[in-house]
């Protein structure tokens, strides 16, 4: 009886528990944080208070799990055959973006699209990575037996690749890159042959080398960044040469790494405490890119070690919901959805300790904003939607190997 009670109370949660439960720890633990360093937000955007930026965090907080139930419970197999619609939607988004794009919170130009009549913004970026993964994993496992051609596999899979990197890289160029190493990810576990994936490779670095030519060279991209991106890169292996070997060049140069290292430092083993970050006010996007220093700083090693264990918590969970899915597709879209928010993860916190060159991307479930966190709640909605049906499939009996194939073909 106490054990019926005890599944009833958590009937409500579709799919798997422990990552729901590791979902929702981060999910409140992202508020204090965020209260913390919102001060600094509210001297950036230069409108607001501090209450009223962590109000609207939570309110994304609670929109983002609600998505993430609501997606729970719809077939992940639709999402799979409407892919190449939502895809074609999102590449138009992004032409849209370049040609009216907006500022918001210091962002560049032409990262945020504005739905007309109201005051709501987002990032079509965002949206497009997830359609594209999506399109890819569905592409992949359609049919999975029946060789294709060379010319499908360049047409459908070089072809929309490389053209929402095109799309997205002049203004989000860790993103575009994010892209292509996750496409090649997906693509190796989804087994498509090896000279495809040498070759689209390949393909992928020349794309890179003639966008780099063309923006530095021409006025053909305009507003471009790519500027902004080698003076970080060569700030990260050579400041001083980056400074010209002035001193308060240099300072200013590695600005934001300095006072994301000195709120490490700061925090040592324990912390300073919730909300006394002695530099939430003085590192720029302490509230997003750097959100994980004032993580340290307040919280100390502990309480990152902490947040770190939740993640891993969470990528293993993934993947042990991935090897229990019999149907391919499931299993390979988990997987993919799982490297995204681990590379996420991994380049927002590499950023903030300083192993790689600045970037633009926030931590995943704990940086303030809007379409990163809905679209990161999005993508968890759909793992919790496949783990819901992993013991659908085994109280069919579907899990069996003859099966297989047919569960394949249905999605």
């Amino acid at each position: 009886m106490e054990n019926q009670t005890t599944e009833n109370k958590f009937e409500y949660l579709k799919g798997d528990k422990v990552l729901w439960m590791v979902i929702i720890v981060i999910s409140v633990f992202s508020i204090f944080p965020v209260y913390s360093a919102s001060s600094n937000l509210q001297y950036i955007v230069n409108n607001g208070t501090t209450t009223s930026h962590v109000i609207k965090h939570m309110v994304f907080v609670v929109v983002g799990l609600a998505i993430m139930r609501g997606v729970g419970t719809i077939k992940y197999e639709y999402l799979g055959k409407l892919s190449s619609f939502l895809l074609g939607v999102t590449i138009v988004l992004l032409i849209l973006t370049i040609f009216t794009g907006q500022t918001i919170d210091g962002a560049s130009a032409s990262r945020w699209l504005k739905i007309p009549g109201t005051p709501i913004s987002f990032q079509p970026s965002s949206f497009a990575y997830l359609m594209l993964i999506i399109y890819l994993c569905r592409y992949l496992t359609k049919k999975i037996k029946r060789e294709r051609l060379p010319f499908e596999n360049v047409l459908y899979i070089f072809g929309p690749v490389l053209l929402v990197f095109g799309l997205v890289a002049k203004d989000n160029g860790s993103t575009a890159l994010m892209i292509l190493m996750v496409s090649i990810a997906v693509l190796i576990i989804g087994q498509l042959n090896w000279k495809y994936i040498v070759g689209f490779a390949s393909v992928s670095v020349m794309a890179i080398i003639l966008f780099l030519v063309v923006a530095l060279n021409t006025s053909l991209i305009g507003g471009n960044r790519v500027h902004t991106w080698m003076s970080r890169v060569e700030t990260f292996t050579s400041p001083k040469k980056a400074a010209g070997v002035d001193d308060e060049a240099l300072k200013a140069k590695n600005y934001q790494v300095m006072q994301a290292k000195a709120a490490i430092v700061h925090g040592g083993i324990t912390g300073m405490g919730p909300g006394k970050s002695a530099l939430k006010t003085t590192l720029p996007q302490s509230v997003s890119d750097f959100i994980f220093a004032i993580v340290v700083e307040e919280y100390g090693i502990i309480g990152a070690t902490f947040l770190i264990a939740l993640y891993l918590i969470m990528i293993i969970r993934i993947v042990i919901i991935a090897s229990k899915m019999p149907a391919f597709f499931g299993s390979l879209l988990v997987l993919a959805i799982g490297i995204m928010i681990f590379v996420q993860v991994a380049v927002n916190i590499a950023v903030a300790v300083n192993l790689i060159p600045v970037t633009g991307q926030p931590l995943a479930l704990i940086s303030y904003g809007g379409t990163s966190m809905l679209v990161t709640y999005f993508q968890l909605g759909i793992i919790l939607n496949v783990s819901s049906r992993i013991q659908i499939y085994d109280e069919e009996g579907m899990g069996k190997k003859q099966n297989i194939e047919e569960i394949n073909d249905i999605a």
